[in-house]
């Protein structure tokens, strides 16, 4: 059975055999695998894979009209089985009749300590998020997918807030429950990469012979992987501190949201080492940063003042140039930056440095009575909170100016 088979008979191949990789990454695959067989065979393999589960439900959710398909996907999550009544029965077979059930390793009591590191860590961590850590998944081939949608360029801004809704969320008490906030915006990601996936492949510009599936097993493997190892280190260059229970709670917690949003297991991460050796396999595999990954990671960097509210274009240009561009080099690291055609720093020879020393002047300014901006209203006003509550209305066309509100 080939690893495409697999997928559409809703399982992951196990890669015992080498694999015929698609052309964008015959190369990088050539070199992974003289590092690890293993790893390499199974990155690949997930390179064709999406998410036959929720893939289904979408399929079935594409006739009706939005309004709809929130009301329903709401009732879901709210376990409304009167609601439910009339659903497509995949949607029910989600949510009510077969629900998937929480994984064997979940322990969640050794979550706590990684909820209590991000509640301490949390502007280090939602910086090291942006300037680090976007910018090491970005600089994938997962960047085709975000750029062909527009919605980076259309929305970054709201796209920034989500991610740092989504991880307010997850690391809060209670968050990754049943009824959880986090819990919800976990699944309510799966349902949306599952359209984006159904919307994109069925394009004419997308080259399923070179780059697979939109949005692949691989590449949200690849992604919760960074969202977890990579952002512990970032922030810790950034003055972040893990006692080792933290580090393992912190990891933990992205392993469950990654089970949540659908990741097979077979590509999920089991701890910080795997997490690294997997984004260490994975980065190798991808061919160098394409254009698309280029204006992906440029966009991002120029979207994140906005995200703190700062408008004013010579105060964006100013933070954006003299502080942002040379964090994000120095943590993602001259190779990667060069690629990526960041300016390089001629200011400060040592700005992560110049970044602790900030933040440790701000602390002391906030434990005077002074004002200082690490404070948990800061954290709301850079997250997408919305009065009206979480919206579940699905993309409805793969190109993100052309379709409607979601």
């Amino acid at each position: 059975m080939t690893s495409l088979e697999a997928s559409e008979g809703g399982g992951a191949q196990s890669p015992a055999q080498p694999q015929v990789p698609l052309s964008a990454y015959v190369d990088g695959y050539a070199r992974a695998r003289a590092i690890d067989r293993h790893a390499a065979d199974n990155y690949v393999a997930h390179t064709r894979i999406g998410d036959p589960v929720m893939d289904a439900v979408v399929e079935d959710l594409a006739h009706l009209p939005q309004r709809e398909v929130h009301k329903l996907i709401h009732a879901g999550m709210e376990e409304d089985h009167a609601c439910l009544r009339d659903a497509p029965q995949s949607l029910r077979d989600f949510f009510i009749d077969a629900p998937q059930p929480d994984p064997d390793w979940l322990d969640r009591d050794a979550l706590q300590p990684g909820i209590r590191a991000f509640q301490r860590n949390s502007v280090l961590v939602l910086s090291a998020f942006v300037t680090g850590v976007l910018i090491d998944g970005f600089s994938t081939l997962i960047s085709k997918s975000f750029a062909m949608t527009g919605r980076i360029f259309e929305n970054g801004v709201w796209r920034l807030k989500q991610n740092n809704r989504h991880q307010m969320e997850i690391f809060l008490p209670r968050g990754l429950e049943r009824y959880g906030e986090g819990w919800k915006l976990s699944v309510r990601i799966r349902f949306v990469h599952a359209q984006i996936r159904r919307l994109l492949g069925r394009t004419a510009e997308w080259e399923h012979d070179a780059w697979g599936v939109p949005v692949s097993a691989a590449h949200l493997g690849y992604s919760v992987a960074c969202f977890a190892a990579r952002t512990v280190k970032h922030s810790e260059s950034l003055g972040a501190r893990y006692s080792t229970e933290e580090r393992a709670g912190f990891h933990d917690v992205w392993r469950y949201a990654g089970y949540l949003m659908g990741i097979p297991e077979t590509i999920l991460f089991t701890d910080e080492a795997h997490a690294l050796h997997m984004y260490r396999i994975g980065s190798i595999c991808e061919p160098p940063p394409t254009e698309d990954a280029i204006v992906m990671t440029n966009a991002l960097i120029n979207s994140a003042p906005l995200v703190a509210n700062i408008t004013d274009l010579t105060e964006r240009r100013k933070l954006v140039n003299n502080v942002i561009y040379p964090i994000s080099r120095g943590l993602v690291g001259n190779d990667l930056a060069d690629q990526l055609n960041f300016p390089r720093n001629r200011r400060s020879p040592f700005p992560l440095l110049a970044y602790r020393i900030d933040q440790r002047i701000q602390r002391l300014r906030a434990a005077f009575g002074k004002e200082g901006s690490q404070n948990f209203g800061t954290l709301l006003e850079a997250s997408a909170y919305d009065a009206a509550g979480l919206s579940y209305r699905l993309p409805d066309h793969a190109h993100d100016e052309r379709g409607g509100k979601w």
